[in-house]
This record gives C-alpha cells, sequence and structure tokens, in this order.
C-alpha cells in the first residue's frame, strides 16, 4: 500500500484542522497589528475609552485589572507582544500547511500542542462553567481525540502493509 492510500482517509478532518489552525493563526496575528498601532499612543486613555464603550464600570474589579495593566504598558511591551504574535501565527500556518499536505508530524504537533491545552480548560471550567470556556475545550477535546484518531488509523495501515 502507497502512503496515499494510508492517509486518505483523514484527507478531509485534516483539512478542516488545518483551516482552524490558519484561522486561529490570522486572528492572533490581526490582534498582534492592533497592539502596533498604540505605539505611542496614551494606552491609559485608550483602556478607559474601550471600557466605557462596552458600558463596563472603570471602577468594578476586572475593567480596573484592564485599566491597570494598559497603564504599566510601554512601547516595548507592545512590540514583544506583537512579535511573540508573529511568532505565535507562523508556527500556526506551518502547522497548518503541514496538515493540509498530511504530514505526520503536524499531526503529531497538533495532537500535543492541543493536548497541553486540555488540563488549563478544565482548570478554567472547574473554576466555573461558561459558554465560551465550554466551548473552546469541547472544540479542543475533539481536535486532539480526531488526531489520535488519524495517527492510530495510519499507525495501524502501516502495520497491516507490512504483513
Amino acid at each position: 500500500m502507497g502512503k496515499v492510500k494510508i492517509r486518505e482517509h483523514s484527507k478531509g478532518g485534516l483539512h478542516i484542522v488545518a483551516i482552524f489552525e490558519a484561522t486561529k493563526g490570522l486572528l492572533v496575528l490581526f490582534a498582534g497589528f492592533g497592539l502596533l498601532a498604540f505605539i505611542h499612543k496614551d494606552l491609559h486613555s485608550a483602556a478607559e475609552q474601550l471600557v466605557r464603550h462596552l458600558h463596563m464600570n472603570p471602577a468594578s474589579h476586572y475593567p480596573q485589572i484592564f485599566i491597570d495593566a494598559a497603564n504599566h504598558l510601554n512601547d516595548v511591551h507592545l512590540w514583544v507582544m506583537a512579535s511573540s504574535a508573529l511568532l505565535y501565527t507562523m508556527v500556526r500556518f506551518v502547522e497548518a500547511f503541514g496538515l493540509w499536505k498530511q504530514r505526520q508530524w503536524a499531526e503529531w504537533f497538533a495532537l500535543l500542542t492541543g493536548g497541553m491545552y486540555i488540563p488549563i480548560e478544565l482548570f478554567e471550567i472547574m473554576r466555573g462553567v461558561t459558554w465560551p470556556k465550554a466551548t473552546v475545550l469541547i472544540v479542543n477535546a475533539a481536535i486532539v481525540i480526531y488526531m489520535a484518531y488519524v495517527l492510530y488509523r495510519s499507525r495501524e495501515k502501516r502495520k497491516h502493509a507490512r504483513k
């Protein structure tokens, strides 16, 4: 059996996961560019405007944490965060490309990187269940389970091909 036949069963699902990973990368890339828009700007004022725009009370706990954090950021911090966003995006794009091309290293990478977030997501769920938290956990768990299935099936087919 050739490599194409062994991996053909998972092509559609891998394409969906690849698109999902590329989309995550794009969202983070846009966020990184958004951070660059605040270089040489008054972040404290921008944070207060955002909190008011969202109809939140700037004196309440979480909005105040956000405003205080913005007050402590400087241009160097923004550049570091934007650079980190670019690095994250590049990793997601490489993973998406590998999944699209059905590369086993990308399947392992998706399994491992997705799996490492599950304990954190479970901890967050235990602190309080919300729809966003539950959705993130379910989607991530589904991807991890699917990647484990793809790798298992690939291994089984290779094992039978050797016989």
